[in-house]
């Protein structure tokens, strides 16, 4: 058997800093109605262009997994002279340890016509997303609109208001949990917490919720991964009952299983699917979808995973998500 693959993940799943901190959301003055915004998939991610102070466009992904309004890398703080105001303790799921980071206070960030004014962003390295982008804009940025993700037209929407219940969609009630969207999805009918997670990959289940359900074969032990404070397993499969969310089936979703964080993340591959529109304000998203009935598959990455299983020349291509 080839040796496993040592990998790092490709986030931060799920920052959370101080809350005498970071205490709530940027605001803005004079918001539009709406405000439509290009977005660009790579590897299935939502990045939008933003201006910080004034200065770029820089892209910033759009993560609905990160608790905190802000992410800016080391180098655009120094670019931009941004000044640090204070400190704050980033952890993830497994809540197994934590860093230390500068909190920066960001006087705007413009996306379209919507300014965002005194940001108390968090400095932090991005990982293997720093190829991709300056920073991510982390869902409390986002607590005062309308947040529509529209991957199938590549467009974001800020709009004001409130998520009304109207015909069309599937209409998801969630939980903010540690800044984050948390809402139920039905596996082999057992209803389980799931992150909404824009920032994250593919779908992934923790060993125990894995270790209750069927697969088409036994998961396959791949590789180790590494998150922002914990190094842990990945195994992946095929499941062989359906995944509910909302009105939407995934039918034999491939799945990867990790031994670390204790809720499944549905990430971009599953979510490009649809158009979201989350009303943090109500507790409310609603999902829209041509399919009703959809496949998952491996999420898109750039390496070449050693012992990944054999089912299907797709799952050959694996990246583990947090």
């Amino acid at each position: 058997m080839t040796p496993m693959s040592r990998v790092r993940t490709t986030r931060t799943l799920l920052l959370w800093a101080a809350a005498s901190l970071l205490a709530g959301p940027g605001w803005s003055q004079n918001a539009p109605t709406a405000s439509m915004i290009p977005i660009e998939l790579i590897h299935d991610k939502p990045y939008v262009m933003v201006l910080v102070n004034g200065h770029g466009p820089y892209r910033f992904l759009i993560d609905t997994g990160t608790g905190t309004q802000a992410l800016i890398s080391p180098e655009l703080v120094q670019e931009l002279a941004i000044p640090a105001v204070g400190h704050a303790r980033l952890t993830d799921p497994s809540k197994q340890g934590e860093q230390r980071s500068d909190v920066v206070w960001v006087e705007s960030i413009k996306i379209g016509n919507v300014e965002f004014e005194e940001v108390q962003a968090v400095q932090h390295r991005l990982f293997r997303e720093e190829q991709n982008c300056q920073g991510v804009l982390g869902f409390p940025l986002f607590e005062d609109y309308l947040l529509t993700l529209d991957f199938p037209g590549r467009r974001m929407i800020l709009s004001s208001g409130t998520l009304a219940e109207r015909a069309g969609g599937s209409l998801v009630p969630f939980q903010v949990s540690d800044g984050v969207p948390i809402a139920a999805v039905q596996i082999d009918g057992v209803n389980v917490d799931a992150q909404i997670d824009s920032g994250g990959t593919g779908l992934s289940l923790p060993e125990t919720v894995a270790e209750r359900m069927r697969f088409e074969s036994a998961p396959v032990e791949y590789g180790i991964a590494e998150s922002l404070t914990t190094r842990y397993s990945l195994k992946a499969a095929r499941l062989r009952p359906d995944v509910r969310f909302g009105s939407f089936v995934f039918r034999k979703a491939f799945v990867e299983i990790n031994s670390a964080f204790p809720v499944v993340n549905i990430g971009s591959t599953p979510l490009k699917n649809f158009v979201i529109t989350f009303d943090q304000q109500e507790g409310l998203m609603r999902v829209d979808g041509k399919e009703k009935v959809m496949s998952v598959e491996a999420s898109p990455v750039l390496m070449e995973l050693q012992n990944a299983p054999q089912r299907q020349a797709s799952d050959a291509k694996l990246v583990p998500v947090g």
